[in-house]
């Protein structure tokens, strides 16, 4: 993103002049430039799996295999209380 004119829209045309003051309000708070912000942002978003990466390790995973039900379990410990 670049930096803007104050009586300009949005450096993005396609990033609208409310997300643009949003995020500008934040950098500010944060100490950060608007850029430094945004790399910051889309760094932490990549240190997330996607939705898809996070199925395609539950899928990969392996079976567990219970002795017990869930009922049994739970009856259990309230018992030995």
């Amino acid at each position: 993103m670049n930096v803007r004119c104050p009586n300009e829209g949005s450096a993005d045309p396609q990033l609208p002049d409310e997300v643009h003051r949003k995020l500008k309000a934040r950098a500010a708070l944060a100490g950060m430039t608007l850029s430094e912000l945004a790399l910051a942002e889309l760094r932490r978003s990549l240190e997330r799996p996607t939705r898809e990466e996070l199925l395609a390790r539950v899928a990969a995973r392996e079976r567990a295999e219970v002795s017990v039900t869930s009922e049994e379990a739970v009856r259990a410990e309230r018992d030995a209380r």
